[in-house]
């Protein structure tokens, strides 16, 4: 038997107990997943942001780990805790339109007793390479001046290539000589293999824990070289099933990086993309296409991993359009009609169960037959009671009106 619990509000700052059935969903986790089936949609900030304050204040999570940059997320982390400046100064203007609303909502959130401490596990935010290494370069000045030409080479490339968003750049890396393209891979990867080789040495000369997170920061770029390339596949159809994997790998990597250095009692919220944190492969026509963060942290984590997928019950969504030249960001987001939820989707499971004008969470624990879900404006098949073990819908998905651009 299905279980639907009513919610009675979106408001981040309303009361909890109607999210009680999720403290039974999570259990005991250490990690809990909280998705959103589509970028830029205001109901889905505010959904994040309210289980955000549930599992913090009834449930004791006191880390918050985001599809963020790494080693941007140091940053951010002093940001949230009331630093000065702006948030476009920590994730550049597609950060801002992405997260913005839920970011500065949380700014104001750790101004209170239940201030969770910010950890980001994704490829570097901004896409700009040069800046990205300028850790790196700080660091081996101090502990490897030999090898700071490779780090020189890597950004004089990168700044021929820097676009607003990972998109932008993408396709002008495309645009890069051959040969330029391999100086920057290769000047990357003799650097993270270096590093990695002489980590001990570095410590010894600097701070262990500076090292290992320049370290990681590094293998985050190397790593972001590799989407510049899968993504170009991905738009010329040139590439190789599971390209994208690499991404969602370091992703869940470096979630286990901030677990294994995190009090063996601390717990984590981990806020990203449904497709991100789904424990199911990403599959088209029946082919997977790629391995999500999710699925390599529920084969790692076992039951000390649950994930809440987010969607909606609406018949209009916001929705990205690639390419647009003119756009800062490479795309522009405009709304764009539905059809009819599909039989054995979780969203007609909650139509025909007369729910679709409500708030509502779905325990997924045993359940059989939904087979797909809203990803963006399409449709997404995928066995959802093995991807997410709940569902949070909303009634309407609006654009959210602080994007800026």
């Amino acid at each position: 038997m299905i279980t639907h619990s009513v919610l009675a509000t979106l408001d981040p700052d309303g009361p909890l107990d109607d999210l009680e059935p999720l403290a039974d969903i999570v259990g005991d986790a250490r990690v809990v997943a909280v998705g959103e089936g589509a970028h830029f949609v205001a109901e889905f900030t505010l959904a994040r942001a309210r289980v955000t304050r549930f599992l913090a204040e009834r449930c004791g999570f006191r880390v918050l780990a985001m599809e963020f940059g790494f080693g941007d997320g140091f940053g951010m982390d002093e940001w949230l805790r009331g630093a000065p400046g702006e948030l476009a100064d920590h994730c550049g203007l597609l950060g801002v339109g992405v997260a913005g609303e839920y970011l500065r909502w949380l700014r104001r959130y750790n101004t209170g007793s239940a201030a969770l401490r910010f950890a980001g596990v994704d490829i570097p935010t901004s896409t700009e390479v040069h800046r990205d290494l300028e850790p790196v370069a700080r660091l081996l000045r101090q502990v490897d001046p030999e090898a700071l030409p490779w780090v020189t080479a890597a950004q004089e490339v990168g700044r021929r290539f820097t676009g607003g968003s990972v998109a932008v750049s993408a396709q002008r890396w495309a645009r890069l000589p051959r040969a330029e393209q391999d100086t920057l891979t290769t000047a990357l990867s003799r650097l993270e293999l270096r590093m990695r080789a002489l980590e001990s040495l570095y410590a010894e000369r600097s701070d262990q824990a500076a090292v290992q997170r320049v370290s990681w920061t590094l293998r985050g770029v190397r790593h972001m070289d590799h989407m510049f390339q899968a993504l170009h596949g991905l738009f010329t159809g040139t590439g190789l099933p599971g390209d994208t994997s690499v991404r969602d790998r370091f992703m869940a990597d470096s979630l286990r990086w901030h677990l294994e250095r995190a009090a063996p009692h601390e717990r984590f919220v981990l806020v990203a993309h449904n497709s991100h944190i789904q424990k199911a492969p990403v599959s088209y026509d029946g082919t997977v296409a790629a391995l999500p963060m999710g699925f390599f942290a529920g084969r790692e984590l076992g039951a000390d991993y649950r994930a809440v997928a987010v969607t909606h019950t609406a018949a209009r969504v916001p929705e990205m359009h690639y390419p647009d030249a003119s756009s800062p960001v490479g795309f522009t987001v405009s709304m764009v009609d539905l059809p009819e939820p599909s039989p054995g989707s979780v969203e007609r499971l909650l139509v025909d169960a007369g729910l679709a004008d409500r708030v509502t969470l779905t325990d997924l624990r045993g359940v059989s037959g939904v087979d797909s879900m809203w990803a963006q404006s399409a449709r997404t098949v995928l066995p959802v009671a093995e991807a997410f073990d709940a569902v949070l819908s909303t009634p309407t998905a609006t654009q959210d009106a602080t994007i800026p651009f």
